[in-house]
């Protein structure tokens, strides 16, 4: 599958083989949509305000540090936030699930672990964000609720939607899949409410930054170190995300030389995956540590990231929520 996700990216004559199915694609999704604006698929509202959070096309474009800096500046702005997600990676027997800081990532998947984390907001995963989003009303007094990747779950009605652009990729060839990497026509943005940009590249009235903070020890959570410190030595590091080179390329600015082991997205790592037969050190992301926790040793490391928005997004977005009409 890397083949035909670098053939998003660069020109390759696979896309023109792969066309007709990509056009039949976007005439379903469109078709899709419109049959739930027109009523015909059923839409269910809850009686507190939606935000959805996506993105339209596949891979990491970094939501997570999204949801997490939205549900902190609701929280300050006096919100109850609480936050619903596919789940993606998890294998729970059954569903909806409530994540807590001590849940399994095997079980309720790694991103809504680390948001769980992160924000200290009452969590739920499902793959119905419907079921989801009342499982977390009945058990938790929310007044708002944040929908992490559900752009294209229709059932659920919602109040506003904030897309996350990848800034260095965009949208790749601009096809729908599988001859690209969108997985709704380009023409959705005008729809939504929000755009943000996640990196500097691509001038945009709201663009979200990341830093890498301290490295955080596995096996000593107590235990930090600058990335600063890591620069006079050669060190292993992991990425089992949407866009590893994004991690890769961040710790290469910060002037570590790095021997990078690329993972897919959501990979289950076991020990072996992180055995290098040598003693040096392993820096990884956050979303690969709650995975690697089980055997860490004190040569792993995670970076967590903190993300900063441009454009006085939260101000727009309070504006906005202040004029929906009431709820429930």
């Amino acid at each position: 599958m890397t083949w035909l996700i670098n053939s998003w990216y660069k020109a390759h004559p696979i896309r023109w083989l792969l066309w007709p199915l990509s056009a039949i694609y976007c005439a379903i999704t469109s078709l899709r949509r419109s049959l739930y604006r027109l009523g015909i698929f059923k839409q269910y509202s809850v009686n507190v305000p939606v935000i959805i959070v996506g993105n339209i096309s596949v891979g990491g474009t970094g939501k997570t540090p999204f949801v997490i800096w939205l549900a902190k500046q609701l929280q300050h702005a006096g919100f109850r936030p609480g936050i619903i997600s596919r789940g993606y990676g998890g294998k729970a027997e059954s569903y909806p699930q409530i994540v807590t800081a001590d849940s399994e990532p095997s079980i309720v998947g790694d991103e809504p672990l680390i948001i769980s984390r992160q924000s200290a907001c009452p969590m739920v995963v499902a793959p119905n964000r419907v079921a989801a989003a009342r499982q977390l009303l009945e058990q938790f007094d929310c007044n708002i609720i944040i929908a992490d990747d559900g752009l294209q779950h229709y059932a659920l009605a919602r109040d506003i939607e904030i897309v996350i652009v990848d800034s260095q990729r965009l949208f790749g060839n601009q096809y729908c899949l599988p001859a690209g990497p969108l997985r709704e026509p380009l023409s959705r943005l005008n729809h939504v409410d929000f755009i943000v940009h996640n990196g500097d590249e691509t001038p945009a009235e709201f663009t979200m930054t990341t830093s890498q903070g301290h490295a955080i020890n596995l096996a000593n959570p107590k235990l930090t170190r600058a990335l600063s410190s890591f620069q006079n030595q050669t060190v292993h590091a992991l990425a089992g995300i949407g866009y590893p080179e994004r991690f890769f390329n961040q710790l290469s600015e910060s002037g570590l030389t790095l021997l990078p082991h690329p993972f897919s997205d959501h990979h289950p790592y076991q020990a072996n995956d992180v055995n290098f037969n040598d003693d040096l050190d392993i820096l990884m992301t956050e979303k690969d540590a709650v995975k690697c926790q089980h055997f860490a040793n004190k040569n792993m490391w995670y970076v967590p990231i903190n993300a900063t928005i441009s454009g006085k997004l939260e101000q727009h977005l309070l504006t906005k929520l202040a004029g929906l009409p009431p709820h429930g």
